[in-house]
């Protein structure tokens, strides 16, 4: 179902300037559909975020795409995602054969996709909890992907990445991010790229913005 619509997402994500193989061939995998409410089904392949209720949304396929392949992962790293939400971005990681940490603040969210990843047999480690402090317990990270904008980089992150490992993380106000890529480079220094014009749900906890 839908398999000449995902061809065309992909071929969309080439044009868009998406290279790397393993992100691509994700993408054909992973059937979109199933993370979306019932009634945005036939969206689904549209390169749009669309809502999935609680406030949330599921993310612009360009911007998975373009975050996962910033990254620049290996099969088999560790990844930590902040914010499950539909779980479509854990989902593309595990099929690109990493193993998935992911932390969702909202409950209801939390469960559904829960519920999800266990129909789907998508075996990724998800816990209900605050994100800006990461999940030390399985540290440290090849790789970390925040999914909502941050007033700021949270120090907790940073220290669960490994060395030479990057994140990928929309900091700036509510209304407007840049993408900070930041690179360990030891145990001291990092190396931070910006990437303008992203605009991402805000990302509430002890270490990003408060929940008024």
């Amino acid at each position: 179902m839908f398999e000449s619509e995902r061809e065309n997402l992909v071929h969309t994500l080439m044009k868009k300037g998406i290279k790397a193989p393993q992100v691509l061939d994700a993408f054909y995998k992973v059937e979109r559909h199933l993370f979306v409410p019932e009634s945005m089904k036939f969206f689904a392949y549209k390169d749009n975020a669309l809502p999935i209720g609680k406030g949330q949304t599921i993310s612009q396929p360009y911007t998975v795409a373009y975050m996962t392949e910033k990254l620049d992962l290996q099969k088999g790293d560790r990844v930590l995602e902040i914010g499950t939400g539909s779980g479509f971005q854990a989902a593309i990681l595990y099929a690109m054969g990493m193993k998935v940490y992911t932390i969702e603040r909202q409950y209801d969210i939390f469960l559904q996709t829960q519920k999800l990843f266990e129909r789907l047999q998508v075996r990724v480690m998800a816990i209900y909890g605050d994100g800006t402090i990461g999940w030390t317990e399985f540290a440290p990270y090849q790789g970390i992907i925040v999914t909502a904008g941050s007033p700021k980089v949270p120090d907790s992150l940073l220290r669960q990445l490994a060395v030479g490992g990057k994140m990928v993380i929309p900091v700036g106000t509510k209304s407007s991010q840049e993408l900070h890529i930041i690179t360990r480079l030891d145990e001291e220094h990092f190396e931070l790229k910006k990437e303008p014009n992203f605009l991402f749900v805000p990302l509430i906890g002890r270490e990003g913005w408060d929940n008024e």
